[in-house]
């Protein structure tokens, strides 16, 4: 290998690997289950080739393989941290499409979600899909090659875990990820709710009248026109959180 690289700079290479490649893993659009492993390995090593001269200057070979392996679990570690709070912030648009189901009644309504490689609504299956083209169209992933580049000026090689700033970031996504996928979902909760009181109203009036079979249908029919309504602006909100979000990372 000394005639191509020296062993610093392959060291510093599969550094880079470990931390860019955990990432693949998990990042939204290139880390679902719908796209082949070999897709993300070759994605993930063609960035380390390309990072690596940027930002692997002065990395230093360890004297012993217990040091260079910590080095590597630690570069792993950084590495899903940041791609498991973006996997975690696509959360929102499956919460607001399981909100939007049960509110519509379709609930049941079960699809194959190539994201999650497990059946999920058929509305969050489709937000879903749409927050991976969101992403692509709207130039976001450019985005997220930024933060690779950055994480080396946030997480510096050699420089300590910041295991509870971690922990903290990821329970503000969560909880910020829920509250977005139900105020995404708003628009359909609050027709839900007219809809159901003025059921009840008239059921209440007439009870002769067979409001089941006739509520049912106008539920489906009528929330999934507020969702198509509403769909453009839940996409801008979503990608507006998302850009925020990678701005963290920046």
């Amino acid at each position: 290998m000394e005639s191509y690289a020296t062993a610093a700079q392959v060291y510093a290479a599969g550094l880079v690997f470990a931390r860019i490649g955990a990432m693949v893993m998990l990042v939204p659009g290139l880390g679902d289950a719908s796209v082949p492993p070999r897709i993300r390995l070759a994605f993930a090593l063609l960035m380390s080739l390309l990072l690596t001269p940027l930002v692997a200057n002065g990395v230093v070979v360890p004297a012993t393989m217990g040091d260079g392996a910590g080095a590597v679990i630690r570069e792993t570690l950084i590495g899903l941290m940041m791609g498991s709070i973006l996997r975690l912030f696509l959360s929102s648009l499956t919460t607001a499409g399981e909100i939007i189901s049960i509110q519509t009644t379709l609930g049941f309504a079960q699809t194959a979600n190539p994201a999650q490689a497990a059946p999920s609504t058929t509305i969050s299956t489709f937000l879903a899909l749409i927050g991976t083209v969101l992403v692509m169209t709207t130039d976001l992933h450019h985005m997220f090659f930024g933060a690779m580049f950055s994480s080396y000026r946030l997480f510096p090689f050699g420089a300590p875990l910041m295991v509870g700033d971690a922990a903290t970031l990821a329970v503000q996504t969560v909880a910020g990820s829920f509250a977005l996928g139900v105020q995404l979902a708003a628009p359909v909760i609050v027709f839900s709710i007219v809809f159901n009181i003025a059921a009840g109203l008239v059921g209440r009036i007439m009870p002769q009248f067979q409001i089941f079979f006739v509520a049912t249908p106008l539920s489906v029919l009528l929330g999934l026109s507020v969702f198509a309504l509403s769909l453009g602006v839940i996409g801008m909100v979503w990608s507006s959180r998302y850009r925020e979000l990678l701005g963290v990372f920046s």
